[in-house]
């Protein structure tokens, strides 16, 4: 087994910005910011330019900020605080595992999707809420805005980061750490209006973050966020043409292959394609071995070698899946290695 060269897989190392910080933040923010002791105002204080950073970055208010531990828990907290005896739940068939968890709770209704990877919304009822995922975290695919929807909507951005805006007349909204290179044990979560919003978990006041929860960490994850943000500005240009490489070496140079979403309406950074006659954990373990680390599978575990729910509901192959992660970092050279030694590969496998 070969060395990893180059990482095409969604999870990457923590962002150097945040990690020369992390050891200046577990000394500065390590006292409770509810108290009143000199070292605990001071981590107020950093608490709340962290929110600030949040803020400017993810299009909400400081005030509707919150920030929990566990991005599980936010779908909970996001979809089942706005659900009442009469609403219905409406979510698409290519949501995240969790959103389907929490469907089958509540009386809901599960929206088809097309060739496109795109969902026709109901108008609904007030009282109504819809799961809208903004990026797809396996294909890429941009989610339209559900503008007719008439009731609350719980926005998925686990995937999109900073990088898509919010619906106009959001909910509940839930971001992941990991998407903008933060620390693991950090999800933003925001309430746009907690008049129509009820914490569903037991509780003995207006608080639904953990007081356990790492306030370095959440510095962190700002530090993170701001200089991944700009980042991705600087390559968003870069990975689209890489990009639009590989999509044009798969479809000249490998046969037989299917590929989610076109360049115009999915994100730059994230490519699913799938290769007839492959069986897809061959195809990844020969990859690893020529030194390329990528994702298959669901999106919701890339460990899971299960056919792949969105693909399905995309009317796709599921099978010889591949999904890719440009990062920032990522060159034209290890792109243009990896096509080449995917073609071969996937020639050998054929055989």
């Amino acid at each position: 087994m070969g060395s990893i060269t180059s990482r095409f897989q969604s999870e990457a190392p923590l962002h150097p910005a945040a990690r020369a910080f992390l050891a200046d933040a577990f000394d500065r923010g390590w006292a409770d910011p509810s108290k009143f002791h000199a070292e605990s105002r001071r981590t107020a204080i950093l608490l709340n330019e962290a929110k600030e950073l949040f803020s400017s970055h993810l299009g909400v208010r400081t005030s509707q900020i919150e920030f929990i531990s566990d991005p599980a828990l936010g779908f909970h907290l996001g979809i089942s605080g706005l659900l009442r005896d009469d609403s219905t739940f409406f979510y698409s068939a290519v949501d995240r595992s969790e959103v389907f968890a929490v469907a089958a709770l509540h009386g809901s209704e599960s929206l088809p999707v097309t060739l496109t990877g795109t969902a026709q919304y109901p108008q609904g009822a007030p009282h109504d809420v819809l799961a809208w995922q903004a990026v797809n975290g396996e294909t890429g695919i941009v989610s339209a805005h559900p503008s007719n929807f008439a009731g609350r909507i719980f926005v998925d951005a686990t995937s999109s980061g900073a990088q898509t805006s919010l619906p106009e007349r959001w909910s509940t909204a839930l971001w992941s750490s990991r998407s903008w290179e933060g620390p693991a044990g950090v999800s933003a979560f925001a309430i746009c209006d907690r008049a129509t919003w009820r914490n569903p978990l037991p509780h003995f006041d207006q608080r639904i973050s953990s007081s356990d929860l790492s306030i370095p960490l959440v510095m962190a994850s700002a530090i993170a966020l701001e200089a991944h943000s700009r980042d991705y500005e600087q390559n968003r240009a870069t990975l689209s043409s890489l990009n639009s490489r590989i999509r044009e070496f798969l479809m000249n140079e490998i046969s037989d292959v299917d590929i989610a979403g076109t360049l115009a309406s999915t994100v730059p950074q994230l490519l699913s394609f799938s290769c007839l006659y492959i069986d897809a954990e061959r195809l990844v373990n020969e990859l690893e071995g020529h030194g390329f680390s990528v994702d298959s599978g669901s999106a919701c575990s890339s460990a899971n070698m299960e056919p792949s729910h969105v693909l399905a509901a995309m009317g796709l192959l599921t099978h010889g899946n591949i999904r890719m992660t440009l990062h920032n970092a990522t060159n034209v050279e290890e792109v243009e290695r990896f096509l080449h030694t995917l073609k071969m590969i996937v020639e050998d496998l054929r055989e």
